[in-house]
């Protein structure tokens, strides 16, 4: 292929890169399975910089989903579990994933049920908001779920 995009034929190797040279560009190979490979004569340095600046507009669009953490006790006062359910509800309604950590001490361990429940409730509070993305699990001296916000559903074009 030419430089402004023109298909050229098949041609011996040493003559592309001739044309090549002669234009003051380059002969690029751009599709190598094919048979016979598709070359093409190309500013390579303009190229890789128009491929660079694309690459970074797409990053610029991706979303990043950000992963907040809270951490409560099994022994929690109903005022401090409401406190920390409306941080993990802020951080849902601004899209981020939150994972729920709670910490066991000592005797404590003994009685993860308590820890468990917590978990249940405060999924049974945020109902509508969050949808469990992983299920509770022991982790060591720790218990831990991720919740999610819940997908917004877009309604119908008419």
């Amino acid at each position: 292929m030419g430089p402004d995009g023109a298909q050229i034929g098949i041609v011996p190797v040493e003559d592309a890169l001739k044309r090549a040279q002669d234009l003051d560009l380059d002969l690029v190979e751009v599709a190598p399975q094919a048979v016979p490979p598709v070359c093409r004569i190309m500013d390579y340095g303009k190229f890789k910089y128009e491929r660079d600046i694309r690459q970074k507009e797409a990053r610029k669009k991706q979303t990043r989903v950000e992963v907040k953490e809270i951490k409560f006790r099994p022994k929690i006062d109903p005022h401090d579990y409401a406190t920390k359910k409306g941080h993990v509800e802020r951080f849902l309604k601004a899209g981020a994933r939150v994972k729920v950590t709670i910490m066991f001490r000592g005797r404590e361990m003994a009685h993860t049920e308590l820890g468990r429940k917590i978990l249940e409730r405060l999924v049974s509070d945020l109902e509508g908001v969050a949808t469990v993305e992983s299920e509770p699990k022991q982790d060591g001296r720790n218990m831990i779920m991720v919740i999610a916000p819940v997908k917004k559903q877009v309604p119908a074009a008419k």
